[in-house]
This record gives C-alpha cells, sequence and structure tokens, in this order.
C-alpha cells in the first residue's frame, strides 16, 4: 500500500487542542512538540511504506539495520564503569561480566580526559572522581588484566587524548598475545561534540579533526573489528538540548567526519562501516523511539545520496544507548530504577545495538556495586521477560509513532540547513550558534521544572522528607598516592633515551602532518606517559580557548 486515505472525521482537530474532558493545559514532548489527542491514517497521508518504512533490514532501515532483530541476537549489555585506580575498576569489570555484562565500557577520570598525569599539577584533587586514572601502558595492563580481551568488546569514553589512549589498549593487548586484528570496541573519539557540549578538548578544532581522521584511517587499515568513532549525541543532550537537536547536531558532526575522511582520500565505502554512534535516551518514552528511527532513516539516505555509499554497511546507522545522567535524581534515588527501566525500554524498541543503563545512585555518587547490579538486571529482564525482542520494531505503523518521526526527520533537516548556511559544523562551534540552542533549550526545560508546568516526580511533586539510604562508593584513600608512586617508578626504570626519542619523533609527525598511531604506539611502548606525549601536542597544536557566550 503506497498511500494511507484520510480518515479524519470533519469535526476532529489536528492542532493539538484541548478536548472537553481532557486534563488542563497543553499536551508536549519532553522537548516541547505539541501531541494532538489522537493520530489517525491522515496524519501520515503521504506516507509510503517503500519510501520510508520498509521491511527490517532493507533501505532507509528505519525499522531496523538487521533483518532479524533481537531475535538473531540480543543487544550487548555494555556497563560503563571507572573509578579510583586501575587496581578498583578491574575488579568491578570482573564483577560485571561475572554478573553477565557482554561488553566493558572504560570510563575516565577527569585528568585523563584532559590528557595530564595523575601527578599533574591541573589533576590536583580530581584522581579517580569521574572514572578511572590512566596515565601509562602500566596503568592500562593493570585495568585490562585477567579480562577476556580476545572475546568480548571494549568501549572507552575518550576523546581528546583518544589516539594515545588507544594505542595504550592496544600495545597492552600485543603484550598478552592479542593481536591487533583481533581487537573489537569502540573509541568515542568525538571532538565535535566536546566543543559544543562537554568541552573536554585539549587542541583546537582544525588539528583536533586530524587526529580523529588518523585514527580512523589506522583503524582501516590495521583492526577491520575496531569502530574507530562513536559520533555522540549523549552529552549534547546531557548539556540540556531537545530531542531533535541532539539528533540534527549529532548527525552533521557525522556528516562532518565523513567529509573530512573523504578529503584525506578514504573510499567512504572502506571506513564507513565501522562509524558507530551513541545516543541519550531521556524519559518521554515515544519521541525517544521515533528519535532512533529517524536517525536511521536520515543517516542511510546521507549516506547513499550525498557520500555515495554503495555498500549496505556503510548505510547502516549502528549505535549504543545509554539511558539519560540528566533525569536521574538525588531525591527518592530509587524512583530512578523506573526512569532507567522506560528509558532502556524506549532503546530497544528504537533498536538500539547496545546498551548502558544508568545505576539509581548517580545522583549522588559514583555507582555502588549493588547499584550497578540492579541497572544490569533492568536490561536482563527486559530481554528476558518482557517479550518484546520477539519481533523485530513491533510499534512500527503505529499512526503516532510514524507521525513523531517524520516530524523529526524533518525538523532534523531544518538545522542540518541553518548549519550548512553558517559555513558547516566547525563554523556553527566557533560562532557559538550550536552552543547557544542547547543552552536556550536547557533553559526552557529548566524553566517548564520550576514553575511546576513539567513534574519531575519527587522534586517538584510527591516529595517526601526522610533520609536518603542509599549505600555510598567508598574509593580506596590511598589510591592516589600508590598511582603516583607507580608513575614515579616508570620514569626511573624505563629507558629513558628511547622515551625521549619517541616523544621527538612524534613532535616531527605532529609537525609534518603524518599519521600519528604509529609513533604513539612506539611511545607508549617506550612507557612514555599520557601527559608527556599530550604535552607534545599541545607545544604543536596549541590550546583551544572557547570565547565566552553572551
Amino acid at each position: 500500500m503506497k498511500e494511507l486515505t484520510n480518515l479524519r472525521n470533519a469535526g476532529e482537530a489536528s492542532t493539538g487542542e484541548r478536548k472537553d474532558g481532557e486534563r488542563p493545559g497543553g499536551f508536549s514532548t519532553a522537548s516541547g512538540r505539541p501531541v494532538r489527542h489522537v493520530y489517525e491514517p491522515g496524519d501520515i497521508s503521504d506516507f509510503d511504506y517503500e519510501r520510508d518504512l520498509a521491511t527490517p533490514g532493507q533501505y532507509p532501515y528505519t525499522r531496523a539495520v538487521h533483518a532479524t532483530g533481537y531475535r538473531g541476537r540480543l543487544w550487548t549489555t555494555r556497563m560503563f564503569a571507572g573509578f579510583g585506580s586501575v587496581e578498583e575498576t578491574n575488579a568491578r569489570f570482573r564483577y560485571l561480566l561475572s554478573q553477565g555484562n557482554s561488553g566493558l565500557s572504560i570510563a575516565f577520570d577527569l585528568p585523563t580526559l584532559y590528557g595530564y598525569d595523575t601527578d599533574a599539577p591541573e589533576a590536583y584533587g580530581e584522581f579517580g572522581k569521574c572514572g578511572v586514572a590512566v596515565s601509562s601502558l602500566t596503568d592500562m595492563e593493570t585495568l585490562l588484566e585477567g579480562l577476556p580481551l580476545g572475546e568480548i568488546t571494549t568501549s572507552m569514553t575518550i576523546n581528546s587524548p583518544a589516539a594515545i589512549i588507544w594505542a595504550m589498549y592496544i600495545a597492552a593487548a600485543e603484550k598478552r598475545g592479542v593481536s591487533r586484528r583481533m581487537l573489537a570496541g569502540t573509541l568515542q573519539n568525538d571532538i565535535l561534540k566536546e566543543f559544543i557540549a562537554q568541552k573536554e578538548y585539549i587542541f583546537p578544532p582544525e588539528p583536533s579533526m586530524r587526529l580523529v581522521v588518523d585514527t580512523i584511517e589506522f583503524g582501516t587499515r590495521e583492526m577491520p573489528r575496531w569502530n574507530t568513532i562513536s559520533i555522540s549525541g549523549y552529552h549534547i543532550r546531557e548539556a540540556g538540548s531537545t530531542a531533535v537537536q541532539e539528533l540534527a547536531f549529532t548527525l552533521a558532526d557525522g556528516f562532518e567526519y565523513v567529509r573530512w575522511c573523504q578529503d584525506r582520500g578514504l573510499d567512504v565505502d572502506e571506513f564507513a562501516p565501522r562509524l558507530s554512534f551513541f545516543f541519550n535516551c531521556h524519559n518521554d518514552f515515544f519521541e525517544e523511539v521515533a528519535k532512533f528511527r529517524a536517525a536511521r532513516r536520515i543517516w542511510a539516505r546521507e549516506m547513499k545520496e550525498r557520500f555515495g555509499a554503495k555498500s549496505e554497511r556503510s548505510q547502516w546507522m549502528r549505535f549504543h544507548t545509554q539511558t539519560a545522567g540528566v533525569s536521574l535524581t538525588a531525591q527518592q534515588p530509587e524512583v530512578n530504577l523506573i526512569r532507567t527501566s522506560i528509558q532502556a525500554l524506549a532503546a530497544i524498541m528504537g533498536g538500539t545495538q547496545s546498551l548502558h543503563t544508568n545505576s539509581m545512585d548517580e545522583a549522588l555518587a559514583l555507582p555502588s556495586e549493588k547499584a550497578a547490579r540492579l541497572a544490569l538486571r533492568t536490561q536482563q529482564v527486559i530481554a528476558h521477560e518482557s517479550g518484546v525482542a520477539n519481533t523485530v520494531d513491533p510499534m512500527g505503523g503505529s499512526y503516532f509513532l510514524e507521525a513523531l518521526t517524520k516530524e523529526t526527520e524533518e525538523e532534523a533537516y531544518s538545522y542540518f540547513h541553518k548549519i550548512e548556511d553558517i559555513g558547516g559544523v566547525i563554523a556553527a562551534i566557533e560562532s557559538g550558534y550550536l552552543q547557544r540552542e542547547i543552552a536556550d533549550a536547557a533553559f526552557r526545560y529548566q524553566s517548564e521544572i520550576d514553575t511546576k508546568e513539567r513534574v519531575i516526580v519527587g522534586v517538584n511533586e510527591y516529595v517526601i522528607d526522610e533520609p536518603i539510604e542509599v549505600p555510598i562508593l567508598e574509593m580506596d584513600p590511598q589510591g592516589e598516592v600508590r598511582q603516583i608512586a607507580k608513575l614515579n617508578k616508570l620514569r626511573r626504570e624505563r629507558d629513558g633515551h628511547e622515551a625521549n626519542s619517541c616523544l621527538k619523533h612524534l613532535e616531527s609527525a605532529c609537525r609534518n602532518g603524518e599519521n600519528v598511531m604509529p609513533y604513539l604506539l612506539d611511545a607508549v611502548n617506550a612507557y612514555c606517559t599520557l601527559g608527556e606525549m599530550c604535552d607534545v601536542m599541545r607545544d604543536v597544536f596549541g590550546v583551544y580557548r572557547e570565547d565566552s557566550l553572551v
């Protein structure tokens, strides 16, 4: 059936106006899009099944990139973890694997994310607080000790110093006899969203993009099972964007990476199959499902029609999802289990390839072991007890969902056009356009909470006054002392001449435009530290300072 006839009764409004007997106030999605009281065939009157939906596994992949969906393989349960010392995080990884986690996801602490060693003055007081501290190959070896690197996939949430941390991972695996060609996983490596939202950048945009392309080129040649970038909307959403802004800005970033790789001389069908994405999943169930479906359709169309991708895999959008950290509340933290369950179900209905479920205590501290286990069990209950994995895209064909998917797509294209008019993503970042759009959306959302237009259970309604009884994770207070002692020992015992020689070769590669990955691997294997390698790049590339937005 190519087109549906408009069957809406003449007296039924399509403007979102309130009907008699309905609750007062407007009805809208979490992003503020008006929602009508009922959706019917007329709301998708120009809907074409083959063009807009198609069978799962067929272009434009709105329903799924794989024909069998979760009937063939369940999503990967990839629980994000990292805190304190490498020894403590290694123990958490072992625990998660023993509880049925099927993939690792490493969180790094703030000094590591900014390219500083633990003993740098800039790192003081931040050791292990938001992730694990990794300053050298020695740390990476300990972090991965006893983990089956050849059997599992590993995701690493690292951006500005991503190439260095990836080199450490590769070197650690190879020292254990695991070939780089056998390694599977994902490097986040998405520097554009750092400039847009998360702000953990080091170098200016142009050299930062050069490093990203270096990793994509190296991975294309050397590591066929590795996703060298995870183009991330998660942090854009956490900064306060709407669902449409998250989708539009993330895909615009993706298009920019494709352009840069093509400018390097890479064929799109050579590198595009290993591009991956990372999305947030917030509270509005239907809006989130529509976002994921629109994302697949837009990406497939643009890769095929704009960038000339001929391979199906180049047109596939494969993505990881994390439930919305920003939605978690310190008040009544047990309620976060419910929020996370709804968000996880939406991600699965949207067809995610892997999923992290946040723990109930994350608004208070890093997750305790029990909270992390409950978050993992949330996914396992959905997978094995809910029945939602039994059929592919069970919500496909819903009048509401298809209309919402189409509206989301159209609004995303409106943003694409605005970004192109400005001069592209980097120009939009440097002008502050993207940052202002997110800030305005965040202000509107918070204003709705402050005025109680938007109810947040336990925060502005259904408030109770009782002590919080959630156990808080405690880290080893001596971890930082031991880490600094290990760093000092490493610098004393390594071959200083070899380390200095490797740093000089790295500097030369940065200056003359060579791919830096081989030089980083040499430096890592010579036990140069993260801070030393980043300092070389700081000297060559400079350090970025963002202009204030007024």
